[in-house]
């Protein structure tokens, strides 16, 4: 279970986060929440290989977990970077019991300052579900303004659902410093 958190961090994967981040990956009731592919189950030998071809893949995507309290709760991260345009999409997964609390809200917050100040992005931007309202909710508590949608884009749990395209530009972010 998880508590309120104190502490929301984002770092580095180490050996001890691998059966939460396991289990985040193989959670079939999220499955078309975070990404194209159908549904199957996943077995940890297939999650170790592909966690060994992003570790290779260094260039492709800037990865955290999500830490509450010293404890992974999830995983974060940044990929799809133009480095012309200057921007990349986020992306965001939680266990069950750490949605709800704040916590993504916070590690969004923290990844699209890493994105601006530490990468010199230009605009983050990304994808959800039109019935993850949670989520769509941390994302706009984080500054992410809706872009537009594509109509019955996504195969969810037996229909067709909207995905929602919001972004978030630099001077956006950084006129909300100003005021925070």
């Amino acid at each position: 279970m998880v508590s309120e958190p104190s502490t929301v961090t984002l770092r580095s994967r180490t050996d001890d986060d691998h059966d939460v981040l396991f289990q985040l990956a193989a959670d079939l009731d999220t499955w078309e929440e975070r990404g194209p592919d159908s549904p199957a189950p996943l077995t940890r030998e297939a999650y170790d290989a592909r966690v060994a071809a992003a570790a290779s893949d260094s260039g492709a995507a800037v990865r955290f977990v999500v830490d509450v309290d010293g404890r992974a709760v999830g995983s974060i991260s940044l990929f799809g970077f133009d480095q012309l345009a200057r921007h990349a999409e986020i992306g965001i997964a939680l266990i069950a019991e750490a949605r709800g609390r704040g916590i993504g809200t916070i590690a969004i917050t923290q990844l699209v300052e890493f994105a601006f100040v530490r990468c010199n992005l230009r605009r983050v931007h990304l994808q959800a579900i039109e019935s993850n309202v949670g989520a769509i909710r941390a994302y706009q508590k984080a500054g992410f303004e809706l872009e537009g949608r594509q109509r019955e884009h996504a195969w969810v749990r037996g229909h067709y659902e909207d995905i929602v395209l919001m972004g978030l530009l630099r001077s956006e972010w950084s006129a909300r410093q100003v005021t925070a």
